[in-house]
C-alpha cells in the first residue's frame, strides 16, 4: 500500500488483499454450453436499443466463447464479428500501462524516477511526477474535460502536455489521494514517445499489439476504417437510434481512451494478463508486467467499490467471494467492458456500438463459467451524526476538478450541487459523508479532507478529488 498518502489512517478503514498469482490457478472446468448466454445478449441488447455487439469469455489460456451479435451500422446492416472493431474507450489505459511496464522491465524506465529525468521539456510541475504516480492515478493532475479535438495529428499528444503544463492542473500535491484522470495517461503516453523515439501509436504497436498478434488493433482512424469497424450510435431527438457523426476522436488523448480493438484482439492480451505473460506457449508480455498490472496499488476510499483499489489501468474490487479486476470505458456511441477473475484465471470481454453498459450479460457469463453468484451481505448503513450550522458551514463552498461540485447550506441542512443535480448530504464519520447522486444506483459515500489548520482541503467522490476553492 502506498505510504505517502496524506489521509492513511482513512484509507486503512479499506483493507486490500493482494492478487494471487495467477498462473498457479488449476487449469479451469471444460466451457459450458452457452446458449443461455447468446439469449441474454440478444435480450439485453434489445433492451438497451443496442445495434451491434461482441463478446468472448476466456477460461485460462482459452477462448471458450466469441461471436458477434447485431449490426455494426444501422446505415448498412453489415453484421458484427468477433474479428469487428469498436472504439474501446478507458479499457486503453490497460494497454497504455502494458507498454510501458514492458519498458519498465527492460531498465528503460523507472517506476520512481522524476518525469523530468526522461523528458527535460516538462513544466516543473509535471517534471516532478513519476510513473508510477501517472499510472495508479495518484499524481492529483485534474482530469480536464475532452472531446473531439481539431488537431488530429501525432503531435497533438505532446502539445496537450505541453499545454498541461501551464494549466492550473495540481488538485493535491503528488501522491496524496487516488483521483482518476485521463490526464495521467496522456502524460504517461507522452513519457512512451520519449523514451522511445516513436509516435505513441507506432510505440504501441512495437512494444504490445505485433508482440502479442493483435493485427488489428490500432490508435489510427485511418488504419482502422480499413478493416470492418462498428460505428457508434446514439438517440437522437426527433431521429431516435442514429449513427454519431463525426466518429470521435483526439489524439491528444489517445493513451488515455481511443484505441480500436475487437474481442478476438483483446482477447489475445487478457489471456497473457491471465497467465503470467504467457500466451500459446510462449512469453508475450515481459515477466512481472501482469504482476504490476493488478497489485493494488492505491485503495479507493469511496463506496463506489466494494473494497475497492486501483492497479495500473485495472480497477479491483471484492465480487463472488473472489477479487475481481476490470475497466469500462464509453465514448460517443460506443461502450467496452473488460472483467477477469485473475485467481480463477476467467474473463469476460463485450463491446458494443451503443453507449452503455450489458450488466446482465456480465452476470450470465460469469454464472455458466464460475457457478451462481453467491449471495453477499449488504454493506452495513451507517446513521447520520447531527453537523452544527458552524461545521456545516466550515464544509460549504465550491470544489473543483472535471466540472465544479457546490456545497450550500439552506434550511438547516447541507446540499451538495452537481451538475443540475441538488441533493441533501448526512453526516456518516469523521470526514465522510453521504449523498445520492442522479445516474448511480447507491447512495455514495465521499470524504471531506481538511487540511492541518481544519479547513477543508479537497472533496474526494466517486473516482475523483475536487480541490476547494
Amino acid at each position: 500500500m502506498r505510504r505517502s498518502l496524506a489521509v492513511l489512517p482513512l484509507l486503512l478503514l479499506l483493507p486490500v488483499l493482494a492478487v494471487p498469482l495467477c498462473a498457479q490457478a488449476p487449469e479451469p472446468a471444460p466451457a459450458p454450453d452457452f446458449s443461455e448466454l447468446e439469449r441474454t445478449v440478444l435480450d439485453e441488447m434489445s433492451a438497451t436499443s443496442t445495434p451491434g455487439a461482441a463478446v468472448a469469455v476466456i477460461q485460462g489460456e482459452r477462448v471458450v466463447f466469441a461471436r458477434g451479435f447485431g449490426v455494426a451500422s444501422l446505415e448498412t446492416n453489415e453484421p458484427v464479428t468477433p474479428d469487428t472493431l469498436f472504439r474501446i474507450g478507458s479499457v486503453t489505459k490497460m494497454l497504455t500501462a502494458a507498454a510501458l511496464l514492458t519498458l519498465v522491465r527492460q531498465e528503460r524506465l523507472n517506476l520512481a524516477d522524476p518525469l523530468s529525468k526522461k523528458d527535460k521539456r516538462l513544466d516543473p510541475k509535471l517534471g516532478r511526477l513519476t510513473l508510477d504516480q501517472l499510472l495508479s492515478q495518484t499524481s492529483g493532475l485534474r482530469d480536464f474535460p475532452v472531446g473531439n479535438s481539431q488537431d488530429h495529428g501525432d503531435e497533438a499528444l505532446d502539445h496537450f502536455v505541453e499545454w498541461l503544463g501551464t494549466q492550473d492542473s495540481a488538485l493535491v500535491p503528488p501522491g496524496t489521494a487516488f483521483s482518476y484522470s485521463n490526464s495521467n495517461y496522456a502524460v504517461a503516453g507522452s513519457l512512451l514517445t520519449r523514451a522511445t523515439g516513436k509516435h505513441y501509436a507506432d510505440a504501441m504497436d512495437e512494444i504490445l499489439f505485433k508482440p502479442l498478434g493483435m493485427t488489428r488493433t490500432t490508435l489510427r482512424p485511418t488504419m482502422a476504417m480499413t478493416y470492418p469497424l462498428a460505428v457508434g450510435h446514439a438517440v437522437v431527438e426527433r431521429v431516435g437510434l442514429a449513427v454519431v457523426r463525426p466518429l470521435a476522436d483526439d489524439s491528444r488523448l489517445w493513451p488515455a481512451g481511443y484505441a480500436f480493438s475487437s474481442v478476438n484482439d483483446l482477447s489475445r492480451f487478457i489471456r497473457a494478463v491471465l497467465n503470467g505473460g504467457r500466451l500459446e506457449g510462449r512469453q508475450a508480455l515481459r515477466s512481472g508486467v501482469t504482476e504490476m498490472l493488478l497489485s493494488p496499488h492505491v485503495p479507493i476510499p469511496t463506496n463506489i467499490f466494494r473494497n475497492g483499489a486501483y492497479g495500473y489501468g485495472f480497477f479491483l474490487q471484492d465480487d463472488r467471494g473472489l477479487r475481481r479486476a476490470e475497466d469500462a470505458g464509453e465514448l460517443p456511441g460506443y461502450g467496452a467492458e473488460v472483467r477477469m477473475f485473475p485467481e480463477r484465471r476467467v474473463a469476460v470481454i463485450v463491446l458494443t456500438n451503443h453507449q452503455g453498459r450489458l450488466q446482465k450479460t456480465f452476470d450470465k457469463a460469469f454464472d455458466l463459467v464460475l457457478g451462481p453468484k453467491p449471495k453477499e451481505e449488504a454493506p452495513s448503513r451507517l446513521q447520520p451524526i447531527r453537523m452544527t450550522d458552524e461545521e456545516m458551514a466550515g464544509y460549504a463552498g465550491t470544489y473543483v476538478n472535471r466540472e465544479s461540485i457546490e456545497l450550500f447550506v439552506e434550511k438547516g441542512n447541507l446540499f451538495l450541487s452537481r451538475g443540475d443535480s441538488t441533493s441533501v448530504v448526512n453526516r456518516i464519520g469523521e470526514h465522510r459523508f453521504r449523498v445520492r447522486l442522479r445516474g448511480l444506483p447507491q447512495p455514495q459515500e465521499f470524504l471531506i479532507v481538511p487540511e492541518a489548520e481544519g479547513r477543508p482541503a479537497y472533496l474526494q467522490m466517486v473516482l475523483w478529488v475536487y480541490r476547494k476553492e
